[in-house]
C-alpha cells in the first residue's frame, strides 16, 4: 500500500513528539515498545501511576501493582502468553500464584477501538483471574515443551470477563 507523502510527513511528525514527550517524563518509556502506549493510556484513564519498568507490573493503583491487558478485538477479552515453564505443575502453580498471576490483586482489562481509545474496563481479582486460568493452564501444561512456543498461555473470554469482572466503562 502505497502512502501518500502528507501522510508520512504527519506520522513522522507525531511519531517523534510522541517519542519525544515520553521522553521528557520521567519513568515512561519508549511509547513504541510492545503495548507500551496502551498502558500509559490505561494508567491516565484508571488514574494510576505508570510502572517504570517494562516487565512485571503494568501500573500502581490503590492497592499497589497490578497488571494491564488490551485487546482491540470486537470483544473484550485479556490473553496472558510467553509464561515460563517450570519443572513441575506444582512448581508451576506456585510460581503463577506468587509471582504471575496471582502477584496481583487487580488486573484490568481494557478494549480498545481504533482512534477512540479506550472503550470498556473491566476489573478482576488476581484470585478471579486464578479461578479463571489455573485450569486452562494445567490443560496445556503436559504438551507445552513439545510446541514451538514452550511457553505456557490462555485468555481470559468476554463470557469470563463478564462473570468474575467489574465493568468500569
Amino acid at each position: 500500500m502505497k502512502m501518500s507523502k502528507e501522510f508520512q510527513k504527519e506520522f513522522k511528525r507525531l511519531y517523534t513528539e510522541m517519542a519525544t514527550l515520553c521522553e521528557n517524563e520521567e519513568g515512561v518509556g519508549d511509547p513504541f515498545s510492545y503495548g507500551r502506549a496502551k498502558e500509559i493510556l490505561t494508567s491516565i484513564e484508571l488514574e494510576h501511576e505508570i510502572s517504570e519498568t517494562l516487565s512485571g507490573a503494568d501500573g500502581i493503583d490503590h492497592s499497589g501493582a497490578c497488571e494491564y491487558k488490551a485487546t482491540s478485538g470486537k470483544n473484550i477479552s485479556g490473553t496472558y502468553n510467553g509464561i515460563s515453564v517450570q519443572s513441575t505443575w506444582e512448581e508451576q502453580e506456585k510460581y503463577l500464584r506468587e509471582e504471575k498471576l496471582g502477584k496481583y490483586e487487580n488486573h484490568y482489562i481494557c478494549r480498545f477501538e481504533g482512534g477512540k481509545g479506550i472503550v470498556e474496563i473491566w476489573k478482576l481479582s488476581g484470585e478471579d483471574v486464578l479461578t479463571i486460568l489455573l485450569p486452562k493452564l494445567k490443560n496445556k501444561y503436559s504438551t507445552v515443551l513439545t510446541k514451538k512456543d514452550p511457553r505456557l498461555g490462555a485468555s481470559l473470554t468476554k463470557k469470563d470477563i463478564t462473570k468474575y469482572g467489574i465493568c468500569l466503562r
